[in-house]
């Protein structure tokens, strides 16, 4: 029998979800999916200030998305994406992150309730938090400001129409031990999509993330984003995403070997675009070629396609985003 290859997905959010739903469904791989832990807003960001507990749900999302029940125990999963609408307490939050929370105690930390959690919903791979320290996420802007706070990056309203020149972590953060481990025994790590500066980057930016895949085997594929976002990556093109990544990246940069870009936007997918246009987000455009202008950039070898699911929502085929990373192994 051959040995399973090992892929790691690294990020957090709705792009990391749409790529573990792709990927479960192939018995071939040996499949881990290492979470950013920076999350400050709604049902997670209430939790972590009333019980002082890691932020819950980018690895719930995760789970979810890996979750292998059979038809009869479908519910199970529905509990864990319920969110209560009414009552002066418990609106907005998601009971899924709710029991997690509960785990925590239970358990004693949040990588054990996190094992509880997959066991609970038959998860077909391994979800682990990139850290267990307590920390959060600071952008700063051109102009010198600062935005503190995952949620109050991603949703800015403070200066809005300044870029943002870089982002860290206050307090430094270390990497889990489980999580350095599945990246540096991976055959392929995934990077992204999912927003840059809140899901991804908050990853690289955890001391001992960048030495583990700098020392991994694996070769590095980067799902550039369909959208552009207001406030975090306006008027950027498939490069720009790139470029950035490159920076957080360090050395393990040179390990970054190809690239997936949604080609332009079909005529079916641009009145979707037209509502995203309303909230400041574009369709991102494939640039990829002014990387090549440049012979000190690695020669990555870009993967074009259609790799979109258009209905309500402008998202990644969780089906066409998988086979596209099947095919690099």
């Amino acid at each position: 029998m051959s040995k399973k290859k090992k892929i790691v997905v690294v990020g957090g959010g709705t792009g990391t979800y749409q790529v573990l739903s792709g990927l479960k469904s192939y018995p071939s791989i040996e499949l881990s999916a290492v979470i950013s832990m920076c999350d400050s807003g709604g049902s997670t960001g209430r939790l972590r200030k009333e019980l002082g507990i890691l932020p819950p749900g980018d690895v719930r999302r995760a789970i979810l998305a890996l979750s292998d029940l059979p038809f009869a125990h479908k519910t199970l999963e529905e509990v864990f994406d319920f969110r209560f609408q009414d009552g002066r307490t418990l609106a907005g939050h998601s009971l899924g992150n709710i029991l997690l929370a509960a785990l925590v105690q239970i358990t004693g930390s949040m990588d054990r309730a996190i094992n509880e959690a997959a066991r609970i919903l038959n998860a077909s791979g391994r979800v682990l938090p990139v850290t267990l320290d307590k920390t959060n996420l600071v952008a700063v802007l051109e102009d010198g400001t600062r935005v503190y706070g995952e949620t109050t990056i991603d949703r800015r309203k403070i200066k809005p129409e300044i870029p943002i020149k870089r982002v860290y972590l206050n307090p430094a953060a270390k990497v889990f031990k489980g999580a350095a481990e599945v990246i540096t025994k991976a055959d392929l790590v995934v990077l992204g999509p999912g927003d840059l500066y809140t899901s991804l980057v908050p990853t690289l930016l955890v001391e001992g993330v960048n030495k583990a895949l700098y020392t991994s085997k694996a070769k590095f594929v980067y799902v550039v984003n369909l959208m552009t976002k207001k406030g975090e990556t306006d008027g950027f093109a498939a490069s720009d995403f790139v470029r950035t990544l490159e920076e957080y990246l360090g050395p393990s940069r040179r390990k970054l070997t190809h690239v997936i870009v949604n080609k332009k936007t079909n005529g079916s997918e641009s009145k979707v675009s037209a509502w995203y246009k309303r909230y400041g987000s574009i369709p991102v455009a494939n640039d990829l070629s002014r990387l090549f202008a440049k012979p000190e950039r690695p020669p990555y070898k870009v993967l074009a396609g259609n790799f979109s699911d258009t209905t309500t929502l402008f998202r990644h085929s969780p089906e066409k985003l998988a086979k596209a990373i099947i095919s690099l192994l």
